[in-house]
Parts: structure tokens; C-alpha cells; sequence
């Protein structure tokens, strides 16, 4: 779909129903594409676990649990 920003302003809603029929949506501005706007990917992290922070030192794999609790050690130890 190609959308202006008049679009964007006046016709939002059809906007947004495009992005969820999984169609990338391209803004126009002054005749010339100005952006691409792409619909979120359905299959989403659905744990923390799997979020790209946790493990990301290329260390070993550590439990989520352990890391926040090192993480938070400093705020706890000082009350």
C-alpha cells in the first residue's frame, strides 16, 4: 500500500488495517518515498528467556532467574 501523510492523518484507520492484513505500507511525501512502515512479525518472543539480552556475551547459557538476581544484588544489598 502506499500511503501520504495525508493518509496518515486523515485516514489512519485504513492504514492500520493494511498492516494487518501483513502488507508493508510506503509513505509518500512531496512525490518521493519517504519511509517504509512494516507490519510486527506474528511469531514474537513469548518469554523472556528467548529475549536477545539474555545471553548475549556468547557466554554459556545461564538461567533468567539467576542472571536478574545478579543483576539486582547491588540494589538489594545496599537496604
Amino acid at each position: 500500500m502506499k500511503a501520504s501523510v495525508d493518509d496518515l492523518r486523515y485516514k489512519m484507520n485504513e492504514v492500520l488495517k493494511a498492516l494487518d492484513r501483513r502488507e508493508k505500507v510506503t509513505l509518500i511525501y512531496h512525490g518521493k518515498v519517504a519511509a517504509t512502515i512494516v507490519p510486527l512479525k506474528s511469531n514474537q518472543m513469548t518469554t523472556i528467556a528467548e529475549h536477545p539480552f539474555f545471553n548475549m556475551s556468547g557466554e554459556e547459557p545461564k538461567i533468567v532467574n539467576h542472571q536478574m538476581d545478579v543483576f539486582r544484588a547491588s540494589r538489594f544489598n545496599d537496604v
